[in-house]
């Protein structure tokens, strides 16, 4: 059954109450028209609760938008939504990225995340060519898709909202690495579900590095506002050697500051019985106490490493919840390690993601308790680095 304004209805209740699903819920295919975004074809996802959202096709299938009931929870940039055809991935020394940054999704890889690396090439044995130099967060999120389909399907008296496409990071004498990409939504719910495949579609031995930067923004970040997350202990934070200079831990959020410097954490996480691991926003105060959240919910199979990205800056006030595959020092490390994933011809990893909305004082009590069952966080504000580099099995 799906439930639509406090009540159950049937397939047959919906169909008699209007003359196409549209009314209350569906996927549409739309093209922004102007400025930095025109010419981006986008997907628009309505589930009927008030909870909506956007897909970029020709931004790797990101999610940009999304609100519920209004309220705003994916974050917008300044930069906007921008055409990949302006984008200059190797400009401003590697940073040019952040040209492109904006959304409530930007995935990075898929053979690079992190910061700026040259990495020797010879694994694609092409004498001209001596390394792959790799700007940050790597290529995908500004690579155009090939929208495969789109729309509504039933099962029975229950209705999902999808679409899927194709994403090719290619190149001659290089990597050829297919991202293939589902997104699920269930009318009448306020959730839902990614599905991605990286598949090595080339014949060189390929690295692969997979990680989602999640960009909440106000209202559900606001002053007071908490993460949420099975933190069994802060691994390391970028700011570590002047921690309390700018008055801002990891755990409870401030309004908007001023000259504020990101701060990022990697905090190693703690699973349910399933592997799942949930983080979440919540902002308890939100609508005189009504109280609003969003989730993130990972397999620790899948995403090993967790950061915590804090964006505080007037104007550009985001908190980012990042799962990834790798410790936060890149290829690097991971090479130094032995951390490094490596497919062939045909090998593929898979990651199913779940992207919920927390709605009101009793959702977010829940949320509260479920990951407190799991582990503990630190009520310290500023717990201590351990410099413990958790070994990632591969």
């Amino acid at each position: 059954m799906v439930e639509l304004y406090g009540r159950e209805m049937s397939r047959r209740d919906v169909a008699r109450h209007a003359g196409m699903l549209s009314q209350f819920a569906g996927v549409r295919l739309v093209t922004l028209g102007d400025g930095v975004e025109r010419g981006i074809r986008m997907l628009e996802f309505r589930t009927g609760t008030g909870f909506r959202f956007t897909v970029l096709i020709d931004r790797a299938l990101d999610v940009a938008d999304c609100e519920y009931r209004g309220a705003a929870i994916g974050w917008h940039s300044p930069a906007g939504f921008r055409n990949p055809a302006l984008h200059e991935y190797e400009g401003e020394g590697g940073l040019a990225w952040l040209r492109s940054f904006s959304g409530l999704m930007v995935t990075c890889g898929l053979d690079h995340i992190l910061f700026m690396d040259a990495d020797p090439a010879d694994h694609y044995h092409y004498v001209h060519r001596k390394t792959v130099d790799s700007s940050i967060h790597g290529r995908i999120g500004t690579i155009p898709g090939r929208l495969t389909g789109y729309g509504e399907r039933w099962e029975g008296d229950e209705c999902t909202l999808w679409c899927e496409g194709v994403v090719q990071q290619s190149a001659v004498f290089g990597e050829d690495l297919h991202l293939i990409r589902r997104i699920e939504a269930k009318v009448g719910s306020n959730e839902f579900v990614l599905t991605d495949r990286v598949v090595n579609h080339g014949f060189y031995r390929t690295p692969h590095m997979y990680l989602y930067h999640i960009n909440l923004g106000h209202p559900v970040l606001g002053e007071g506002s908490r993460y949420v997350a099975p933190v069994r202990q802060t691994v390391w934070a970028a700011h570590a050697d002047d921690y309390r200079r700018q008055g801002v831990g990891y755990r409870t959020l401030p309004g908007p500051q001023s000259n504020f410097h990101e701060q990022v954490w990697q905090h190693e996480m703690g699973a349910d019985a399933d592997g799942k691991v949930p983080v979440a926003v919540v902002n308890e105060g939100f609508d005189g106490g009504r109280g609003i959240g969003f989730m993130v919910e990972t397999n620790a199979s899948e995403f090993p490493c967790q950061y915590e990205w804090q964006n505080l800056q007037e104007g550009q006030y985001a908190i980012g919840i990042e799962p990834s595959t790798n410790h936060v020092f890149g290829k690097p490390f991971a090479r130094e390690r032995g951390e490094l994933i490596w497919l062939e011809h045909g090998d593929e990893r898979r990651y199913e993601t779940r992207f919920a909305v927390i709605d009101g004082a009793a959702e977010i009590a829940a949320a509260q308790a479920r990951i407190a069952a799991i582990a503990a966080q630190p009520a310290d504000d500023y717990p201590a680095p351990t410099d413990e580099w958790k070994a990632i099995a591969r």
